[in-house]
């Protein structure tokens, strides 16, 4: 059974907020949908020119290409002959990257944003952050002052009982293992995460500059495990009721698993409770399958969503858990919701009438399947649109929500959770 993706991960993270996990990287471990089967054709001449990226000179392999391809590959090969005959500085003349960077660029000629190549490193960096769990030391990073720093410690994390606070900027790093000593100051945070990150149990120099008192300490942290959670539960108390808050920050790996949890906390109360706020914002997506999951647990019976693929129509329904349905139920959405978030609030819009609260979603109507390459890359096809079960497709439109809220950043307050909860 493979898993499909229904997810922009990276990409909608990074433009809502600069907030980076050490560890953290785009968009996580994918299964696939059965009918992903249908598409794991072998369609490109470069598939073949992958698997000999390690040939010094990759041009004398240009005659093994293969010849079933509806374009010409000649001038492909007369510029790589070219820069490697005449370009100035050979020694950056790297044929992995260059192979890399001309793989991408076919890729963005579909001219789609969701269909994308992810060469090894940042394909390994997915599935981190689907899997849920890293090695790295535990903090969130963000440009401070236009230097790289932390926006915050993970609670229990390494970083924070190494003594890394809150504002600390990051401006020199050391890592013996690694051959790096290096200052932060022309990295973007995406070298941040590459550079900081690595095994569980190996050390990290971290040389800080604390504003708050002008002290610039060296802060030694050893890596481990970082557990990143996609479902928390706090139960609030509002005008003498009782309410759940349920916060889903994305489909992953461990997803599941965590919702279960929170599920059985939830039904356990059940008589307490006035109401269930499903808390979806800024949700870029993740696994297809566990947004059916989700779903089930508010719906008996029905169609979550419809699959439309270049080849069939799926109807892809209720598994009929529904351990959530009799709860009053609101769902949190906003412009950073998308993807699998996207298709769990049209359910639930469409199939038991549960109103959408807070801002439109991001709009995104399109399934990815992923393949695993032989570089150990990752691609992620487009393979399907999906529709709600009122047959709509939400594709860049999002899902209007019943009842508009903004939220105000300038203030401490969460005015579209008081909000909703006003209308109970």
């Amino acid at each position: 059974m493979r898993r499909k993706v229904s997810w922009p991960f990276i990409l909608i993270r990074n433009s809502i907020f600069a907030l980076l996990l050490l560890s953290l990287g785009l968009i996580m471990g994918f299964r696939y949908a059965s009918e992903g089967q249908l598409f794991g054709r072998q369609i490109s001449a470069l598939d073949n020119l992958a698997k000999q990226a390690r040939v010094t000179n990759l041009s004398k392999i240009m005659d093994n290409s293969s010849q079933s391809a509806t374009v010409s590959m000649d001038t492909f090969w007369e510029v790589w002959r070219l820069l490697e005959r005449d370009y100035l500085e050979t020694d950056k003349l790297n044929h992995t990257k260059m192979l890399d960077g001309a793989i991408s660029g076919m890729v963005w000629g579909l001219e789609d944003p969701h269909t994308t190549y992810l060469p090894p490193e940042d394909n390994a960096k997915a599935e981190e952050d689907l899997a849920g769990s890293f090695y790295g030391v535990g903090i969130e990073l963000a440009y401070i002052d236009g230097m790289v720093g932390i926006l915050a410690p993970l609670a229990g994390s390494p970083g924070e009982q190494a003594g890394l606070l809150a504002g600390d900027i990051v401006t020199h790093v050391k890592d013996s293992a690694k051959n790096l000593d290096e200052d932060t100051s022309k990295w973007t945070l995406d070298d941040a995460v590459k550079n900081i990150r690595g095994p569980k149990g190996t050390p990290v120099v971290l040389s800080i500059y604390r504003k708050s008192d002008n002290s610039t300490p060296e802060i030694t942290v050893i890596r481990d495990e970082i557990i990143v959670k996609s479902v928390t539960l706090e139960f609030v108390e509002h005008k003498g009721r009782t309410f759940a808050h349920l916060k889903l920050a994305k489909f992953g790996e461990r997803t599941m698993s965590e919702w279960n949890a929170a599920v059985r906390d939830i039904t356990a109360r059940r008589g307490q409770l006035t109401g269930l706020v499903l808390d979806m914002r800024n949700n870029p997506g993740g696994f297809f399958d566990v947004s059916i999951d989700v779903a089930s647990d508010f719906i008996k019976s029905g169609v979550v969503v419809s699959q439309k693929s270049k080849y069939n129509t799926k109807n892809y329904n209720s598994t009929g858990q529904a351990r959530l349905a009799g709860i009053k139920t609101l769902v949190l959405v906003n412009k950073g919701s998308a993807s699998a978030s996207e298709i769990v609030a049209g359910a639930l819009r469409d199939d038991v009438g549960i109103r959408l609260v807070g801002e439109q979603t991001f709009g995104k109507g399109t399934v990815q399947d992923r393949r695993e390459l032989s570089n150990g890359g990752g691609l992620h096809i487009t393979v399907g649109r999906w529709l709600t079960p009122s047959g709509g497709w939400i594709h860049d439109d999002g899902l209007p929500v019943d009842v508009e809220i903004a939220q105000d950043h300038d203030t401490p307050e969460d005015e579209v959770l008081l909000g909703a909860l006003e209308l109970f």
